[in-house]
């Protein structure tokens, strides 16, 4: 399973980005996906997640901020970024609770850099 991420980039802060994250491979279905991101010196954290339900779940400092959305049928996860922060500034990460035909496994995409200059 690869998941790969994309949409990153510099931006100007108030302004917006979307990221996509597409999951390929050996997969019969996805329970969840989620974005984290880690800035320089900071430990990952979580910023949001979607279950395959619709559930979601937002970190309190991208809350108002950010929406993740996804489409079940095209495995793909999105972060729609608005009134971003220069502490939004990080590398974002995708991940996905895949089931396959051995067992229930987590994947991590390579991250995509966001920039927001002040």
């Amino acid at each position: 399973v690869q998941l790969v991420e994309s949409g990153g980039g510099l931006v100007q802060a108030g302004g917006s980005l979307r990221l996509s994250c597409v999951a390929s491979g050996s997969i019969l279905s996805i329970d969840y996906m989620g974005w984290y991101r880690q800035a320089p010196g900071k430990q990952r954290e979580l910023v949001a997640g979607i279950t395959s339900d619709g559930s979601t779940n937002y970190a309190d400092p991208v809350k108002g901020r950010f929406t993740i959305s996804s489409d079940n049928a095209k495995n793909t996860v999105y972060l729609q970024m608005n009134s971003l922060k220069p502490d939004d500034t990080a590398v974002y990460y995708c991940t996905a609770d895949v089931r396959n035909g051995v067992g229930d496994y987590d994947y991590w995409g390579q991250g995509t850099q966001v920039t927001v200059s002040s």
